[in-house]
């Protein structure tokens, strides 16, 4: 259950709304009149996320912002207020404020403000678990699973650098579990107590990117009617996330250079330099040296980042490790779900374990969800799981062979005086055979390969021979797909 915070001496107005945006049972909201009630709250129960007056009855809010952040600095704090004075939101986001809303509230942009606080609230607070056992039901929703000797080495790392001050890049294909390793670095570190932020650098437009990283000065484009605080400098003291960093365009990558060379820099348009303490995580899924010899990201970054690097390794690559995460995905999202499923079927376990994962482990989640929307009772069988890997879409229809072609296919061979009938004869049976054995074990190379009695790479070549698809409906052949 989300616990929010009011500190607003308006009695009913913003309550009443905040209340009505998040409903109980799944949100408690709290109020509170005054700064120092607030505080009190704050410390016999301390809350997800905290809505602020600037202007309190018996204090100002930025006097109480500072006190929340020195009882826990983690906890988001967004400014809801009638005072438009741009200095005071200025002040507000460099003291470290979550966002700063001005009143009256637009109600669609206060429920995401608020529900991109909590979603933060969340990252920093729940353990990015290092379980090297397999897991039980009391496990967090998000952690780090592994008994594989590389996951073993990505813990192993984890330990080895958390308590450093030093950059890290992380690496690995897409679903991962990318942003869980960088979330274990600080929650294992010093910083733990300090703010964490997580920002997509793929997801974020080009235009608007350096202004999320380091703010901006009013006037310095279009539409800057007011200076704005960016992420490295309200985030000061803690740890910043950049995932997908490989996407960073380079002119902005020399201003990320500048920062972890002297913690500082300048907001866009602006001439002050303004000083930082940052911890940065660097994630990516593409390959940086490769890129940096191409010109298409930043050599002098890419050694300055890849000091100490962590390799993620992919869903297929990590054996035993598939089995102990489906269960524990099985039992959590059939809770979430309310099914009864809490088993796989050896036959459903077969086709998890043959397929590629191009997606890894958010893929496998997919998956999973799927199959329970489908499933009945308490076991999960094979006809849940849904393409490619083999289950509740009917394959598609290839027309029966019609009697006695393999002889007439055998005749037509001999009639056309080849010298080597004994292998052309067995091609043409295949180019019969194979489609309809991969039919019938729908797609799934390694099903088939076993009613053959033959290797799976044997069949690959065979049906790579024919000229025949090898992958299924949405399967990738290559085994770096991301």
């Amino acid at each position: 259950m989300a616990h929010l915070l009011l500190i607003d001496d308006d009695p009913e107005l913003l309550p009443e709304k905040v209340r009505h945006l998040f409903p109980a049972p799944a949100h408690r909201v709290e109020t509170a009149y005054t700064g120092g009630q607030g505080l009190e709250c704050i410390a016999a129960a301390p809350p997800d996320v905290i809505l602020l007056d600037l202007r309190l009855p018996d204090q100002s809010g930025l006097e109480v912002l500072s006190r929340i952040r020195a009882i826990d600095a983690r906890i988001p704090v967004v400014f809801v207020t009638l005072a438009r004075s741009a200095d005071s939101a200025i002040e507000a986001m460099r003291q470290g404020a979550y966002d700063y809303l001005l009143k009256p509230l637009d109600m669609q942009q206060l429920g995401r403000v608020i529900g991109e606080a909590l979603k933060v609230a969340r990252l920093m607070r729940e353990p990015a678990v290092l379980a090297e056992t397999p897991p039980d039901d009391d496990l967090p929703g998000g952690a780090l699973v592994g008994c594989c000797p590389a996951m073993q080495e990505v813990f192993k790392a984890v330990g080895r650098v958390a308590d450093q001050s030093f950059p890290v890049l992380i690496t690995g294909e897409s679903g991962t579990g990318k942003e869980l390793v960088a979330r274990a670095i600080y929650q294992h570190g010093p910083r733990a107590k300090a703010p964490f932020l997580a920002l997509n650098c793929a997801a974020i437009p080009e235009n608007l990117l350096e202004s999320e990283l380091f703010g901006h000065e009013k006037g310095a484009f279009t539409g800057a009617d007011r200076r704005r605080i960016g992420k490295f400098e309200q985030c000061n003291g803690g740890t910043i996330l950049l995932d997908e960093i490989g996407d960073m365009p380079l002119a902005l990558q020399a201003k990320v250079l500048r920062l972890l060379q002297e913690q500082a820099f300048e907001r866009v348009g602006g001439n002050e330099t303004i000083r930082t303490d940052v911890r940065l995580i660097a994630a990516t899924h593409r390959d940086l040296k490769g890129w940096s010899t191409e010109g298409r990201f930043r050599p002098d970054l890419f050694y300055r980042l890849g000091v100490f690097t962590i390799h993620l390794p992919p869903l297929r690559e990590r054996g035993d490790d598939l089995p102990l995460l489906a269960q524990l995905y099985l039992r959590r999202l059939s809770r979430e779900l309310g099914r009864e499923v809490r088993l796989v079927d050896p036959g459903a376990m077969t086709l998890l374990r043959g397929y590629s994962w191009p997606g890894n482990i958010r893929e496998l989640q997919s998956v999973l969800k799927q199959a329970l929307l489908q499933a009945s009772g308490t076991v999960l069988l094979p006809a849940f799981l849904p393409e490619p890997l083999g289950g509740v879409v009917a394959p598609p229809v290839i027309p029966a062979a019609e009697p006695g072609v393999e002889t007439f296919v055998i005749q037509q061979q001999i009639e056309s005086d080849v010298r080597d009938l004994y292998a052309e004869t067995h091609r043409q049976l295949d180019r019969l055979l194979l489609p309809r054995v991969m039919q019938h074990a729908r797609g799934n190379l390694q099903q088939a390969a076993l009613m053959l009695g033959i290797a799976r790479q044997t069949l690959r070549l065979k049906l790579r021979d024919l000229g025949l698809s090898a992958t299924r409906p949405g399967d990738a052949e290559e085994d770096d797909a991301v």
